[in-house]
C-alpha cells in the first residue's frame, strides 16, 4: 500500500457496501454513517498489509461496531419510552437528512426495518449478515460468540419473525391487503371520496392516548368523519407501509424506520368497519409485527 492515500483508496471501494449493512443493522442513516466512519477509523490504526479479502475484514468490523451501538441502544431503551412517540421520532430528524432517508428506507423496505427494529441484536446480525448479504454461519459466529449451530438458530428464529404469516383464521387476506393498501394510496394521495367508499358509513375509528398531543383517546364515528382525520394525517402517511400486524395485514408508521403507531382494521364484505390505532409503546411492543413480501 503507498501510504494513507492507497488505504484510503481500497475504503472506498467498499464503502457503499459497508454503508448498506449499518443502514440494515441499524436502521438510521445517522448511525449507520457513524458505523463506517468508525470503521475507517480502525482500519487507519491497522496493520492490514497481510489481509487478503479486505472487503470480507471490513463487513466482520463494521458489524460488531453495529452489534456494540444496537447493544447500548437496548440499554437505552427503555429511558427512550418514556419520551412520547412524536418527540422520539422529532429527536431524530435534527441530525439526517429526512428526505434523503426516506428514499433510503423505500429502496429497503419500511416495513423490514420496522420488524428489524424489534429483533434482538445478536439476532438482527444474524439475519442481516446471513440472509440479506449472504456471510457464511462460520464467518458470523464468533461476532456475538456463539457456535455456528447456534448462529444458525437466531438467524432462523429471526427470518420466521421477519417473514411472518396471515392467520389462517382470515378468510381472504388477499383480499384484506386490496383494501388496505387502497386506504394507504387514498391517504397518501388526498383522494377524499376514495376514502369514503372505503369505510362502512358507521365505521369507528379508536386511537390511544399517546396518538394525539392532548394525551387523550380518540373515537371517530362515520365515514366522513373518518375520512377527514385520515387527510388530516395525509403527510404522515408517506412514512406509512403495509405489515402484519398480529398475522393480519395492516399499517405501520414508521418515520425515519422507526415504529411510531400502528393502524390495525376490521373489515366486513370489502369496507373497512374498525380502525385501531395505537401508539403507546407499551402496546406498540406486545403487538406481533412481520413485514410483508420478504
Amino acid at each position: 500500500m503507498d501510504g494513507n492515500s492507497g488505504l484510503t483508496e481500497r475504503f472506498e471501494e467498499h464503502r457503499s457496501h459497508l454503508r448498506a449493512v449499518s443502514y440494515r443493522m441499524l436502521g438510521s442513516l445517522a448511525e449507520a454513517d457513524d458505523a463506517v466512519q468508525e470503521t475507517w477509523l480502525r482500519l487507519s490504526r491497522s496493520d492490514v498489509g497481510a489481509v487478503e479479502n479486505l472487503g470480507g475484514w471490513l463487513t466482520t468490523v463494521v458489524s460488531r461496531v453495529c452489534l456494540n451501538m444496537l447493544r447500548s441502544r437496548e440499554s437505552r431503551r427503555e429511558d427512550s419510552m418514556d419520551a412520547s412517540p412524536a418527540d422520539r421520532v422529532a429527536g431524530r430528524e435534527d441530525t439526517v437528512d429526512p428526505e434523503q432517508e426516506a428514499v433510503l428506507a423505500d429502496s429497503v423496505g419500511l416495513a423490514l426495518l420496522v420488524v428489524l427494529d424489534r429483533l434482538a441484536p445478536a439476532e438482527r446480525l444474524a439475519f442481516v449478515l446471513h440472509d440479506l448479504f449472504a456471510v457464511p454461519f462460520d464467518e458470523i459466529a464468533p461476532m456475538i460468540e456463539k457456535s455456528p449451530v447456534a448462529t444458525r438458530q437466531l438467524a432462523s428464529r429471526a427470518r420466521r419473525r421477519v417473514r411472518g404469516a396471515p392467520l389462517a383464521s382470515e378468510a381472504d387476506p388477499s383480499r384484506r391487503r386490496l383494501v388496505v393498501e387502497a386506504f394507504l394510496a387514498a391517504t397518501r394521495g388526498g383522494n377524499f371520496d376514495a376514502l369514503v367508499t372505503l369505510l362502512h358509513p358507521d365505521v369507528v375509528l379508536r386511537a390511544d392516548a399517546a396518538v394525539v398531543p392532548t394525551h387523550a383517546p380518540v373515537l371517530l364515528r362515520g365515514a366522513v368523519t373518518v375520512a377527514r382525520s385520515a387527510m388530516a394525517a395525509m403527510q404522515r402517511a408517506q412514512a406509512t407501509t403495509p405489515a402484519l400486524v398480529d398475522g393480519l395485514v395492516g399499517l405501520a408508521m414508521a418515520p425515519l424506520g422507526r415504529l411510531f403507531l400502528v393502524l390495525g382494521f376490521t373489515i366486513e364484505d370489502g369496507l373497512i368497519t374498525e380502525i385501531d390505532i395505537v401508539a403507546d409503546p407499551a402496546r406498540l411492543d406486545a403487538l406481533e409485527l412481520a413485514a410483508l413480501d420478504i
